[in-house]
């Protein structure tokens, strides 16, 4: 059975990643990049589906931490007759994708064991392994190879490798897993101890660059190690997470495949990055973002795969149980097709954002701009599925408007900020018409409070944003009072829920945790409001939900008190990192995103 999701740690190399937990498993490695099939799905499944543990064989009292400000991950294990050190880490570069583990010992002597079931295909396919002249374990099946190096003596059983040894104070015990083509000859072995020093001096050098951020900033830091570690550096592409199919819900089917770059992460995305010194980064997200969406407009999707891949297929697993029993397991993510009009708000502002900060020329995207306007000026009166992807049928979501809104705004900022040419009057027009729908149709007098969809009574926390894009002043009573609303109707202990799922109809069973990232959109608004008490007793509650090395997953159950949906979740880090910096900066990114008047 899998950890409980707290339980895990993150490492990586910028084009893959691995879930660690506190007993020295890897249960989730997709390889060679961050969607590719895994070869250990224990995550998702039990161990017979693909983990590798390497753990003492007696009872042990574990503490771990990250190294530093790094993605190099230390586990001790303290037995009655010693202490041990396992260092994980991926590292960068080098051509061929490795798995580096180090058993350092610290004290006395550790009786340790080593436990590899290596399984292609999300746990489907048993390699055949054989054992090179120089000792090296090689295990392939079909494409796939991997190979094992370690002076631990390995033996096959029950179709696992397994070894024992015992590592004394003092010692350094070294394992090296890479993964390389089966038609390729293997890969010349890796230095694990130069591996190591060269990989904390990449994660520590640029951990330098991050501007600093007062009374938060190592959660900041974690936070932006851990969305450097989910970049796909060949592209500049963000995943969403490294995981599929980690239930919103413990035991439901709110499961899906987050291996993949939504655009809805666009500008919280720059802003971020910019926010905090990353200009390269921020640049990359960019450049891909231009890339993913060039074409003809009435093509655009709300998300692309790393390389900017279209065709995202969603099928099941049918083989791997789900995560404590939580089924179906998917692979691939099916509302790649759906329609969402907030997208294109997404991508306007970001570009804009982008402008204002002179990522690129001004007049960099604008043709392609000026085509998604007039694609939007024909559709944005149509409904849609929504930035939370129901599928119970397109709607007229309040949220979207608004943001079909925030497109032609933003279209007119960049055009008169950057002496941009466009049909500025015409979009003037349309936003103000926009604006008004919005405001007649998308406003419930009876309840004082923007509602989810138009002439609806239900709530939704995407509203909690209209203020943070511009749409109205955090203080009209309009925006207090859906603040005050959904302060009394989505929050469940003390945190921020998307909406009331129980009511409802989006075409899935009822039931979820409070959504991370709407809780500190409630941040924001209170920061907005000059509500500070409030902002800082709501962000310091939510750092308390991290795991123990930093990490945060998409939701988090007030019930059984435990994170839930897809780990970690880069849409809250990103929303923990934009939150701090509202808390920490004199020029705030939510009032610099509200105005988005050049500074």
């Amino acid at each position: 059975m899998a950890s409980r999701i707290e339980d895990y740690g993150l490492i990586g190399n910028c084009e893959a990643a691995a879930l660690v937990g506190r007993d020295g498993s890897i249960d989730w490695l997709c390889w060679p990049r961050f969607d590719s099939d895994a070869c250990f799905a224990a995550l998702v499944g039990h161990s017979e589906h693909g983990r590798w543990q390497i753990a003492p064989r007696d009872k042990a009292k574990v503490t771990r931490r990250y190294r530093g400000h790094s993605l190099i991950l230390e586990t001790r294990f303290e037995t009655d007759d010693g202490a041990a050190l396992l260092v994980d880490f991926m590292p960068l570069g080098g051509g061929h994708s490795s798995i580096v583990r180090l058993v350092v010992g610290e004290s006395g002597q550790i009786a340790m064991s080593t436990e590899l079931v290596l399984r292609f295909g999300y746990g489907a396919i048993v390699p055949w392994v054989t054992r090179l002249d120089d000792g090296t374990l090689r295990a392939i099946a079909g494409p796939d190879m991997a190979l094992l190096r370690t002076p631990v003596k390995l033996v096959g059983h029950n179709m696992k490798t397994v070894g024992e040894f015992t590592v004394h104070a003092g010692e350094t015990v070294p394992f090296v897993f890479t993964n390389s083509h089966s038609h390729l000859p293997p890969p010349p072995p890796v230095d694990a101890l130069a591996a190591l020093e060269q990989t904390e001096t990449f994660w520590t050098e640029w951990s330098k660059k991050c501007r600093p951020s007062g009374h938060s900033s190592d959660a900041v830091m974690r936070s932006l190690l851990t969305l450097k570690a989910l970049i796909y550096w060949p592209t500049g592409a963000i995943v969403a997470a490294p995981t599929t199919s980690l239930p919103e819900q413990l035991g439901g089917t709110r499961n899906w495949d987050y291996r993949f770059c939504w655009l809805r992460d666009a500008t919280l995305t720059l802003l971020a990055l910019m926010e905090a010194g990353y200009d390269d980064e921020a640049q990359s997200w960019r450049e891909w973002l231009l890339r993913v969406v060039a074409g003809s407009p009435d093509q655009v999707q709300i998300m692309y795969g790393i390389a900017g891949e279209r065709r995202l297929t969603e099928w099941e697993a049918s083989w791997l149980p789900g995560y404590e029993g939580s089924f179906p397991v998917r692979i691939g993510n099916a509302a790649h097709s759906q329609q969402q009009l907030d997208v294109f708000g997404e991508v306007m502002d970001a570009l804009h954002q982008a402008r204002r900060k002179g990522l690129a020329g001004s007049e960099s995207g604008w043709a392609l701009q000026v085509a998604f306007l007039e694609h939007l000026e024909h559709i944005w009166i149509e409904p849609d599925e929504g930035i939370w992807e129901v599928r119970g049928g397109a709607l007229q979501f309040t949220y979207s408007k608004a943001m079909a809104w925030l497109a032609f705004d933003r279209a007119i900022k960049s055009a008169e900020q950057f002496n941009l040419a466009g049909p500025v009057d015409r979009w003037r027009t349309i936003a103000a018409e926009i604006h008004a729908d919005v405001c007649r149709r998308g406003f419930d007098h009876e309840l004082g409070s923007f509602v989810q969809v138009y002439g609806g009574k239900l709530l939704d926390a995407s509203l909690l944003l209209l203020p943070a894009i511009g749409f109205l002043p955090a203080n009209d009573p309009r925006v207090r009072g859906t603040i005050d609303a959904i302060e009394r109707h989505l929050l469940r202990d003390g945190l921020v829920m998307r909406y009331n799922t129980e009511e409802t109809k989006d075409g899935l069973p009822p039931g979820e945790g409070a959504f991370l990232a709407c809780s500190f959109w409630l941040v924001d608004a209170y920061v907005l409001q000059g509500r500070w008490h409030d902002a800082r007793t709501l962000f310091d509650r939510l750092l308390e939900l991290r795991n123990d090395v930093g990490l945060l997953s998409e939701e988090y159950d007030p019930g059984t008190r435990r994170l839930v949906g897809n780990f970690p979740q880069a849409f809250t880090h990103l929303a923990l990192v934009n939150s701090a910096l509202n808390l920490t900066r004199t020029k705030k990114p939510a009032e610099q995103r509200a105005q988005s008047k050049e500074t």
